[in-house]
């Protein structure tokens, strides 16, 4: 499994952000390997929001962002923020005990 982290600076309308973003999800719902995500909106800083995902692989990952179809997702997004992403494998994992 591997994580992919995308940290955003909204610079346009934030509900405008969030929509671009809703249907930027779904297109990756539909892609092989996509196991889920959270997008978290910073509770004391607007404009600022994460998002986390999880992917069975890099390769999974990889093709999703290359298909045809993803393009127009990430002009949208870049049009409305700057985002710094990055891959990263988990390295410890800890729950609450029961």
């Amino acid at each position: 499994m591997i994580t992919f982290v995308n940290r955003f600076e909204v610079h346009g309308s934030v509900d405008e952000f969030e929509r671009a973003f809703d249907a930027t999800s779904a297109f990756f719902a539909a892609r092989p390997g996509f196991l889920g995500h959270r997008m978290l909106r910073a509770a004391d800083l607007p404009g600022r929001y994460v998002n986390v995902a999880e992917w069975e692989s890099r390769e999974h990952f990889e093709r999703a962002l290359a298909h045809p179809e993803f393009l127009p997702h990430a002009k949208a997004l870049r049009a409305l923020a700057t985002s710094d992403p990055n891959l990263y494998t988990t390295v410890l994992e800890r729950t609450a005990p029961k």
